[in-house]
């Protein structure tokens, strides 16, 4: 395998020649099968994950990563408690001087993951309580746990960590959801706005803390969709928020990328003034709203990270299709672009079409 750190880290300082690197991500469709007791296909049969991008000889983003930074409050006095409501449902408790918080979710019945019954915010009263929490939240670094996945998943890529999300995104996906948000920002005006900028605080202290680590590129993992977060609102909490992270780590020398895997389209004149290095799983047509070339109309001085949609490595897309946006892809965004899939691939995606592209990008590489 040659040296995919290396490669990455030339592509992201713009010193690559024009090459790019292939970073699929398949963990969903990993976790899937691990999920239904389903073994791999063919000769990866009884693979790990690892074992199974070394075969495939292609990069991994690395958020495996994301666990060497740690929370931890700076107040005794707040405490956590986790609950069996019964097998599949379980409730969290947060209990703080400003009281408590609580959220209740359930296991979904095809695959790992769960959704919540009870979110986190819904009332002034959570608003207080959680607003004191972030004030209170803090994140350190810990090297022994990054040194220990660095000698295992290291030569696969460059370690990444994920932000979490910013302001107005974690109200709507992690602590309110999209209604509760949109009721308590017209209700509760002034206390949501509280909340807003003590995240920021927990934030910016986060980044603060990241400057000092090994990482060399930081993702924001906000999941925007234009659908759900309009132009007004991005404009008013997001760029702020990102224009602030950025100073402070692209101050540090490191790349900073956000996760834009939605409908886009209305969001493309804001790209600029976001100050970002790259923006990742930006979702053509197919499955997006968007052209490539409306993506790099956007996109001018910023990398696009992933590229191809999603739906074209399942076998109901014909494979030309997936031959010609891969190579669209490689050509707009050629100099400023981290290969990989918009966002992951599915279920019923294969492995051949990732074998299939490996195969473009080591001739398209291989031209420059």
């Amino acid at each position: 395998m040659s040296d995919i750190p290396q490669q990455l880290r030339a592509v992201l300082r713009g010193e690559a020649s024009g090459k790019t690197v292939w970073q699929p991500r398949i963990e969903c469709w990993y976790s899937d099968r691990e999920y239904r007791g389903e073994p791999l296909p063919g000769k990866y049969a009884g693979d790990s994950m690892l074992k199974l991008y070394n075969k495939l000889g292609v990069s991994n983003r690395l958020y495996i990563f994301c666990e060497c930074v740690e929370k931890y409050y700076d107040a005794p006095a707040i405490i956590e408690e986790t609950i069996a409501v019964d097998p599949m449902t379980t409730k969290h408790i947060i209990r703080s001087p400003a009281g408590e918080a609580s959220a209740v979710y359930r296991k979904n019945s095809s695959n790992f993951g769960e959704m919540p019954l009870k979110w986190w915010v819904e009332t002034a009263e959570d608003i207080e309580a959680l607003t004191y929490i972030e004030q209170h939240t803090r994140y350190r670094f810990n090297r022994q746990t990054y040194d220990m996945l660095l000698a295992e998943w290291g030569h696969l890529g460059l370690p990444c960590m994920c932000m979490p999300r910013v302001n107005i995104q974690r109200l709507l996906i992690d602590l309110c959801g999209v209604e509760n948000t949109f009721y308590l920002l017209n209700d509760e005006e002034d206390a949501v706005e509280e909340l807003l900028r003590a995240i920021d605080g927990t934030q910016l202290r986060m980044a603060d803390m990241l400057r000092e680590t090994p990482f060399e590129w930081i993702n924001y993992g906000d999941n925007i969709h234009a659908k759900v977060l309009s132009p007004r609102l991005f404009e008013k909490y997001v760029i702020p928020a990102y224009q602030a992270r950025n100073q402070r780590l692209q101050g540090a020398g490191k790349f900073t990328f956000a996760h834009f895997d939605g409908d886009v389209k209305e969001l493309l004149p804001y790209f600029q003034a976001c100050g970002l290095n790259g923006i990742e799983a930006v979702t053509p047509l197919p499955q997006g709203d968007i052209t490539l070339r409306e993506a790099r109309a956007a996109m001018d001085g910023i990398f696009l990270v992933d590229g191809i949609a999603a739906l074209l490595f399942d076998e109901s897309y014909p494979l030309d299709e997936l031959k010609r946006q891969t190579l669209e892809c490689l050509e707009l965004f050629e100099g400023q672009l981290v290969l990989g899939i918009s966002d992951e691939m599915s279920s019923t995606g294969t492995l051949d079409r990732i074998e299939y592209v490996t195969e473009l990008v080591e001739d398209f590489n291989a031209k420059h």
